[in-house]
């Protein structure tokens, strides 16, 4: 799923640590109108701790377009497999009827098994550059890197084939 202009979605950790440490959070809220997270994902920023991008996710829920709300408790199918987090934002967006922010491949296989419409970190960036929010998509992806945000070769060029920079 692409993501659409000034919707709601629900996102899990993994992509809010990655915009947040590339300085590149503020995507979301250009791009949606608000974002959603389960109290467990809320958990596993570790806002109030010194690690990398946690500052910027403060202000984000200081400012409400990063929002924590409570979630009915995950189905015991879905924790056989995820985290705790993982689990519960599949299960606020299949309850919010929401597209979720996903990039870990056995979150994304439980969604699709879910019926839950979802899209990456990589789509989120692609769909910045379109609406001109940012010129590149590479020198995030790098930035992402650099911060520990691990990406498969083969992923990473899918999307830089996608975003037109198929230069690698």
């Amino acid at each position: 799923m692409k993501p659409n202009d000034r919707q709601l979605i629900i996102a899990d950790t993994g992509p809010l640590i990655a915009l947040a440490v590339s300085g590149q959070l503020k995507l979301l809220q250009q791009l949606f109108e608000q974002t959603l997270i389960p109290e467990a994902v809320l958990n596993e920023l570790c806002i109030s701790s010194s690690r990398p991008g946690a500052v910027a996710l403060a202000s984000a829920l200081d400012a409400g377009w990063l929002r924590a709300v409570a979630s009915e408790p995950p189905a015991k199918r879905l924790l056989r497999t995820l985290d705790q987090g993982e689990a519960e934002a599949i299960t606020l967006a299949g309850h919010q009827n929401l597209p979720l922010l996903i990039d870990e491949a056995r979150g994304r296989i439980a969604a699709r098994k879910e019926g839950i419409k979802f899209f990456g970190t990589g789509a989120l960036l692609i769909q910045a550059k379109r609406q001109k929010l940012i010129p590149e998509v590479k020198p995030v992806l790098d930035q992402m890197k650099a911060s520990g945000y691990r990406i498969s070769p083969p992923l990473r060029q899918e999307i830089l084939d996608r975003a037109g920079e198929a230069f690698e």
